[in-house]
Parts: structure tokens; sequence; C-alpha cells
């Protein structure tokens, strides 16, 4: 029933198309809001015409929406301000038009439960000395409207994992297209967008964003998953952020987190490397409960220690090793300088919390 009721609401892009060539008055601009609502691993966004174009997100107005609808604020306290906190081209309207990321506050002006972004930028704030990169690389599963895996039979399922990762031809990877324009769309947007590629799971992708510095890792991040799930929605397509879509031997989805610091990038930076391995060891628990919207919940059933994970109840460091908590990769281990990979986050993690507790316990040993 879904699904005829998906197709049945679907619309004829040819017959939009014919609206948006409309000429836009060159002293209006369309800002789209966009913000993580309760659930703290989804997305929403509201439209609003300004008549100037922003330069600045301090130039932009304050915001709210009805909070009771995204699970955010109960119904006789609804409105929850939306602050603008980084600004983006829009790739959909084009032109001057722009995505506007955004934070969230109560009624009372204090961050609402899934805004994350207000103590990781202290975070960053108080650690920028050490000039802290992150990369992170996010995987996710394309559905189709029956909510099965886009491409997999309906009735079964797809040979064994072994052909699809990195995968060319169609009996091999499914959704390019959506994949292809999502690269496109964000880096016009301005999301340094660094890569993409067919996932280990048929019907799985992924793509990496970084290097970026400090806060923007959270940022760039949440705007190419807007940008995903708006593209998808233009193919009739659905995006998962679930971390183990399908039970068994299916490779579950990550949002494995390379990070450095400065003294890690310099000569020698391997001890430096070392020794953030080793605070990160003496914390799994609290970086566990940080890595997914619930606390751990949910990676419970990727991080089992096989299909290419660890397993979520120990901590174990490793060269090139895949099924490690962290990975340092072989190039790193012989240039002995470079970066590290926590393979622990999930899928459908905020990567500002995830970015947050890795420099708290390995830059400011809180």
């Amino acid at each position: 029933m879904a699904g005829l009721m998906t197709n049945a609401s679907a619309t004829n892009k040819a017959v939009l198309d014919r609206y948006m060539r409309l000429p836009q008055p060159d002293d209006k601009v369309m800002a789209t809001y966009v913000w993580i609502d309760g659930t703290g691993e989804y997305v929403r966004a509201k439209t609003r015409t300004i008549d100037f174009i922003p330069k600045s997100p301090s130039e932009l107005p304050i915001w709210n929406y009805d909070g009771s609808s995204t699970y955010q604020a109960e119904g006789s306290n609804s409105d929850v301000y939306l602050y603008p906190v980084a600004i983006y081209r829009d790739p959909f309207c084009l032109g001057n038009n722009r995505l506007v990321l955004c934070d969230t506050y109560k009624y009372n002006k204090k961050p609402t439960e899934s805004n994350h972004r207000n103590s990781c930028l202290e975070a960053m704030t108080a650690a920028a000395e050490y000039e802290p990169w992150f990369g992170i690389e996010q995987e996710y599963t394309l559905l189709d409207n029956d909510l099965h895996p886009f491409g997999w039979p309906k009735n079964g399922f797809p040979g064994p994992q072994g052909p699809y990762y990195c995968g060319v031809g169609a009996n091999k990877v499914f959704g390019r297209d959506i994949v292809e324009a999502h690269y496109r769309a964000a880096l016009y947007a301005g999301v340094n967008i660094s890569g993409t590629n067919a996932e280990v799971m048929p019907a799985q992708w992924e793509f990496q964003v970084g290097p970026c510095e400090g806060i923007t890792m959270g940022d760039d991040l949440w705007m190419a998953r807007y940008i995903l799930h708006r593209v998808a929605e233009d193919f009739g397509v659905n995006v998962s952020l679930d971390p183990k879509p399908m039970k068994g031997e299916w490779n579950g989805a990550g949002a494995h987190c390379n990070f450095s610091t400065k003294a890690m990038r310099e000569e020698n930076g391997i001890a430096e490397i070392e020794k953030a391995i080793e605070k990160l060891s003496r914390c799994h628990v609290k970086h566990i409960k940080a890595y997914d919207p619930h606390e751990g919940k949910d990676n419970e059933r990727r991080l089992t220690g096989r299909c290419e994970t660890s397993s979520i109840h120990d901590f174990s460091a490793g060269v090139a090793n895949r099924g490690c908590s962290i990975r340092v990769p072989r190039g790193v281990a012989e240039e002995r300088k470079g970066y590290l990979e926590d393979r622990r986050p999930a899928s459908n993690s905020d990567p500002y919390q995830v970015t947050e507790v890795v420099v708290r316990t390995t830059c400011l040993e809180q």
C-alpha cells in the first residue's frame, strides 16, 4: 500500500521545469532553512523570501517553526527558533538562492536536545591550537518505495557480497544516477565533498566529506545529507542511514571518522597518533554512546566483529585492519605521520557529537 501511495503521488518533473524556468526577480532570494529534527538523524527544511543575497549567516533573520511536529516541543509551547550558522549555494533552485544550515533553540533560548553543534563549537574553539582536521566516510543505502533495497529482487536476495564494492555494470551497482547527481549538487553547493564509491552491499554507497577543520566537518556533512535526501526524492528513491538495514551476512553502514591534529601531520607524527589511540582506548564506552543517536543501541546491530567491523564491547587498533575500532592506514604507518580512522561511528551518527568527543578525548583530555 505504501508503494502504491508513493507512486500515485509522483509528479511530472517536466511540468515542474516549466515553472522553474520562470524568471526570478533580481531583488528576491529564496533561502531554504535546514535543521536537524528531534530524532537527531533526520533533517527538515522550509523556505522564505529575503530581499538581499546573504554573505554571512549573521545577516539572515532568526526564524521559528512548530517544534511539536518535529519531536522537539510540546503543542502548548511549540515555537522553536532557527539560528542560521552556515550558508550554501542552492543546487535545486539555482541562481542567488541559498541553503541555510541552522541551529535549533527552545523557547528559553537554550539548545534543543538534538542541537549538538552548540557544545561541539565550544570544544572546537577550545582545541583550535591543535588544528583538528576531519574527514567522514558517509555510508548509506538506497531503498525502493517498498523500503526494500533498491535494485534487489523483490522476492529474494542478490548474489553474495564480493562483486559490488566499487563495482561497474548494471548487475553490480544500483542507483548510480542518484550518486552522480548528489556529487555534482554537493560540489555546486560548496560542500567539501571529496569522493564517492559503491560499497560492499549492493544498493549501498558512500561519499566522503573532508578534510574539514573544526566545526565545518559537521556543517558540511549535515548539508551533504540534506542534499542527498533531496536528490533521491527527485528520483523517487529513499535514503536510509540505518547502520544495519539488512540482517545477516550483509555489511552494515558506518560513518568512519578520519582525524588528525597538526602534530600528527608533521614529521614523526606517528608518536602523536599512538598517544591519541591510547587516550581513545580509555574512553571506549563514552565514544560508543556518542556514535549513534540511541547511545549505542543502533550500533549494536552493526558492530558485531563480523562484516568488516570490530566488536562493540571491545576496543582494538591495528594497521590496515578493518576489523579494528581504530585503523591506522598502511601509508600512514610507512610515512610515520598522517591520521587515524575511527571506524566505530554509525551511519546515522551526528558528526557534531562524533567530532566533539574525539577532540575532547584526544586534545582536551576531558
